[in-house]
């Protein structure tokens, strides 16, 4: 039971690390991406719903794509309780839109990116997995705090759903030289 919960978060929640933007992507949109590459990590919980109060941790690690494409990579895992689910993701600009799959997609446990808008440091993503359908909402608060709420479509109404606090994770090494 809530492995289907923690594969079912881990993919939305991965979904909100990989944003994409709308078909008049430019410069902006790799930028974007690279400002949310790194490592987070974060506490989130089910808001409401069959699993309501269901809380999980994610560690995400996303690396941006190569070269001039816009884009990123995510890997890394989402637990909930002792159910630790493995997380990978990859979206990449395809022409003038965004092609995209996390974990295996929505033809598998995963889910599908079919729309977006990037605005300054806040996303809009339309999201699809089979029958559900609905969006999410990052705010990258500065460069080290990112929110994430990811709503479903019940009837004609927007459900809020789930909700991540993911906090960038840095290296605390000192870095010197002897003489």
């Amino acid at each position: 039971m809530l492995s289907r919960a923690s594969s079912i978060v881990c993919s939305l929640v991965a979904a909100a690390l990989l944003i994409p933007a709308t078909a008049s992507a430019n410069s902006g949109d790799k930028a974007f991406f690279e400002r949310i590459a790194g490592q987070w990590k974060g506490p989130g919980e089910i808001v409401a719903g069959k699993y309501k109060g269901t809380k999980f941790t994610c560690d995400l690690t996303g690396e941006p794509a190569d070269g001039k494409e816009a884009g990123i990579t995510l890997q890394g895992f989402c637990r909930v309780g002792v159910f630790k689910q493995p997380m990978s993701a990859t979206i990449t600009r395809k022409g003038k839109s965004y092609a995209g799959t996390f974990l295996d997609g929505a033809e598998g446990k995963g889910l599908d990116i079919v729309s977006g808008t990037v605005a300054g440091d806040k996303a809009v993503v339309g999201i699809s997995r089979k029958k559900l359908n609905g969006a999410m909402v990052a705010r990258l608060h500065d460069e080290e705090t990112m929110n994430i709420t990811i709503s479903v479509k019940v009837e004609e109404t927007m459900v809020p759903v789930i909700g991540v606090n993911l906090n960038r994770q840095v290296d605390d090494i000192a870095v010197g030289s002897i003489k």
